[in-house]
């Protein structure tokens, strides 16, 4: 399991037998405090901190070591771009990190996810929603929303349009990123190509090490900026 659905009404994995510690970095005080109260009082969430900018979100990461960061992009000091991708790179075990915006259509948020979050999240999405998107992630899954995500790509200049062609795919593995772009699990996956799920955790590590790709999100976006996936086009 590893996906979403195709847009906000869509159910998220259920995942709720793990205790997840969470860090809230928002810029906007009552947007923070107020996500923060309302998480903290969801089943299995304890969150351990905010931050108000980039900077410490980063510096409250590291001393909390949470399991997940909620990460809005347009912050000050250092947006939360530049915020995920010091984490990932720096951490030595780093958390996941789940986006947080308002729009759609925000192009920051797909260079977030190319930075290596683990998937996005809609601010206007109930309470209930955000929660479990963030047990999806500390669970190890991605939260991708690929309707929503093909229309951001769109939207913004092709920043990896060559990574696909480079990496030299098979046709399987093509085949899988494919499927992984429309939301699909590895169970799923395996469902749909009559093949074991061990052949398809094969084929998606392969993937993943083809793109350089930082997780299943991160070359879903790539499969959409290379031309590969088409917004609108699934098949």
């Amino acid at each position: 399991m590893s996906t979403s659905g195709t847009d906000e009404g869509t159910a998220l994995p259920a995942v709720t037998d793990t205790a997840v510690s969470l860090l809230i970095a928002d810029d906007d005080e009552v947007t923070r405090s107020g996500l923060g109260m309302l998480l903290a009082a969801q089943p299995g969430i304890t969150v351990v901190g905010e931050a108000a900018d980039g900077v410490e979100a980063v510096e409250r990461a590291r001393s909390l070591r949470p399991d997940v960061v909620l990460m809005d992009v347009r912050m000050p000091r250092l947006n939360g771009i530049e915020a995920t991708r010091r984490l990932l790179a720096e951490a030595a075990d780093p958390p996941k990190v789940v986006v947080i915006t308002t729009f759609e259509n925000d192009g920051y948020v797909t260079a977030a996810l190319s930075a290596g979050a683990s998937g996005f999240v809609l601010k206007r999405l109930p309470v209930r929603r955000i929660a479990e998107a963030v047990r999806v992630v500390a669970a190890g899954e991605a939260v991708l929303f690929p309707a929503a995500l093909g229309r951001m790509v769109a939207a913004r200049p092709l920043g990896s349009a060559e990574a696909l062609p480079q990496a030299d795919l098979t046709g399987r593995e093509e085949e899988v990123l494919r499927l992984m772009a429309t939301g699909l699990s590895n169970p799923e996956i395996a469902e749909s190509l009559t093949v074991s799920l061990e052949t398809v955790k094969t084929h998606v590590g392969n993937v993943l090490t083809k793109l350089g790709a930082q997780n299943r999100t991160h070359a879903v976006v790539i499969a959409y900026e290379s031309g590969l996936m088409i917004p609108g086009i699934t098949a």
